[in-house]
Order: structure tokens, then sequence, then C-alpha cells
């Protein structure tokens, strides 16, 4: 609220000096409303919710043998190199150690990894799209559809993914690979190390593509 003082008289004559007024404006209201906006924005506004990521990690059951833990189906199984400068490699099926040949290199892009996983897990892909399709015409719960979810990407015929990175590689590239694991809806995969056979292939496969490119020179 705004107050007007009143300095001077009210005489008027010849040589009276000008009447002053001083105007003080008083902010005391201001706090109660700035208080009221405040909370207002409190509880209208939504707080953001923590992110996290799904990572399946390898079983801690004593009763499961570390023969029955590393044991996958060859055909189903895709282990990736992690390597350096952005560099990524895989392998199908169980690593020949002997045959650097069979190490292959792609790229973290759509072109690159999703396609690899999308190709080899097509038949789960289309059914998640199916249920999320359901669930967002309320013909199933949201319960129901994690549940089924769930029940598809562990099925008997999905691939599994072994991630391995080396330490050159950097955090963003593991990221990077998770995030393909969720949008290939890939819901077997494991990081374990690096062992010395999967770093000989990376190494000499490197060796073999400079060795190309010098004699192109």
């Amino acid at each position: 609220m705004a107050e007007i003082q009143d300095n001077g008289g009210n005489k008027k004559g010849k040589g009276s000096k000008q009447k002053k007024m001083n105007i003080r404006v008083d902010f005391t209201p201001m706090v109660d409303m700035n208080m009221l906006l405040i909370t207002f924005f409190m509880l209208c506004t939504s707080l953001s919710k923590p992110q996290t990521m799904e990572i399946s990690m390898p079983s801690n059951d004593k009763n499961i043998t570390e023969e029955q833990q590393n044991k996958v189906k060859a055909s189903q199984a895709i282990t990736l190199l992690l390597g350096e400068e952005g560099k990524l490699y895989y392998y199908e099926g169980e690593p020949n150690y002997k045959d650097y040949a069979s190490l292959k290199e792609t790229t973290y892009e759509a072109d690159g990894l999703r396609k690899l996983l999308l190709a080899k897990n097509y038949d789960a892909v289309s059914k998640v799209q199916e249920l999320k399709k359901k669930k967002a015409n309320l013909e199933i719960t949201e319960e129901e559809c994690k549940k089924q979810i769930a029940e598809v990407k562990s099925g008997k015929d999905t691939p599994t993914v072994i991630i391995k990175a080396t330490d050159k590689s950097t955090y963003r590239n593991l990221i990077d690979a998770l995030d393909e694991m969720q949008i290939c809806s890939v819901g077997k995969y494991v990081i374990v190390d690096i062992t010395e056979g999967d770093q000989f292939l990376i190494d000499n496969y490197t060796s073999r593509g400079e060795l190309a490119r010098n004699s192109v020179e």
C-alpha cells in the first residue's frame, strides 16, 4: 500500500515554497503474495522422478555351477567388445580365439548395433510392441503388461548378449550399449570382464586393419 506524506503547509502566498509530498510504498503484502505463489508452485509442480536402468547380472545362487552359469546356446549368443575410440566389435556364438577373422566390427548407430539386435530379436520386439498397444488401448493393465513383457524378453528363443568392456573404452560406450538393450527388448544380457582371448582378437583385428590400409597406400 502506498502512503503520501504531506511535509508542507497549506499557506499560499507570494514567496511561499512549493508544497512537497513524500511517497512511501509498503511492500509487506508482497511477502504474503510471494509465499502464496511459492506454495502454489510447490503443490502444482510435479517433481522429476529418478530414472533407473535395468541391468541383468549373473546369478549369485551357490547351487548353480560355474559351467551352468557360462553355458549359453551358441546360436543365440552375441558378445560385444567395447574398444577404444568408440570402436565396437562383436562375434556370435562361442569365441574362436585361434581365428581373429571371426571378429566383426559395427557401430553404436541405429544401422549398426541396433540393426544387428533387431534382426536377432525380431519376434520379441514385435510382441512387446503389441503388448504396449494393448496397454495404451486399456485392454490390459500396466502390471499385466510389465509381466507379459518380462516373459517375452526372457523367452527361450531370445538372444543372450554378453557385454565386455576394455580398459580403454568409456562409460558412455557402456551406456550406449545398455540403451540398445532396452530399445531392442533384449532381456538377457550381462556385463562381464574381458578375457585375454578377447583382447587378443581385438589386437589382431586392429593390426590386420592397419596392414590393409598400409598396403592400399
